[in-house]
């Protein structure tokens, strides 16, 4: 038996055009036939790096989240906003923006959805090895605000477990060098 979960479109009213999201609604025929309505956001994406210091730490930064309303620690991110820039590209500049580090080698890790439901969003995450700190890093956008921070692999499980990490990029960074740390190193050393 074949399943077909397929919504087909019908219209398409773009109700609000940004500089980081689009809104759309949609009107779709379901499986059955019958019509409904998909609210929309389109993003172009983002990355994220793992970055694990020769001393066994990985590096996050600590700023506020207007959604959330709070202060969280995440790795380093960025958005896809530079037209035609790779991710590959974007995660070294970020590294670099955001906490003062290159590396000798970003290597691709996973891409996936961060919220199907209603976004088209994609997260590229890296594992950044071979970290050394740059004198005179690439600056920071003028809007982001942040502070860098140093954790053990105890203290990020414990920062998910209060709640001070939240957001599934970085679980899945930490969870991925808990299980890298069982069988080798993530810095490349």
């Amino acid at each position: 038996m074949t399943e077909n979960f397929e919504e087909k479109t019908l219209s398409r009213e773009t109700i609000f055009s940004g500089k980081i999201i689009d809104v759309a609604v949609d009107k779709v025929r379901l499986p059955d036939g019958s019509v409904g309505q998909r609210e929309l956001v389109f993003h172009n994406g983002g990355v994220g790096i793992i970055a694990i210091t020769s001393d066994n730490r990985i590096l996050l930064v600590k700023q506020y989240r207007k959604p959330l309303e709070r202060t969280i620690l995440e790795i380093p991110a960025g958005k896809l906003d530079r037209e035609g820039e790779e991710p590959i590209l974007t995660a070294h500049r970020e590294l670099e923006e955001e906490v003062g580090y290159r590396c000798e080698k970003m290597e691709p890790y996973m891409t996936f959805s961060l919220s199907p439901g209603f976004a088209n969003e994609m997260m590229h995450l890296f594992i950044a090895k071979g970290l050394y700190q740059v004198p005179d890093p690439l600056p920071r956008d003028d809007d982001e605000w942040l502070s860098i921070h140093q954790l053990t692999l105890d203290e990020a499980k414990q920062a998910i477990a209060t709640g001070e990490i939240c957001d599934s990029k970085t679980i899945i960074a930490i969870m991925q060098w808990e299980i890298e740390s069982m069988g080798g190193s993530m810095n490349g050393e």
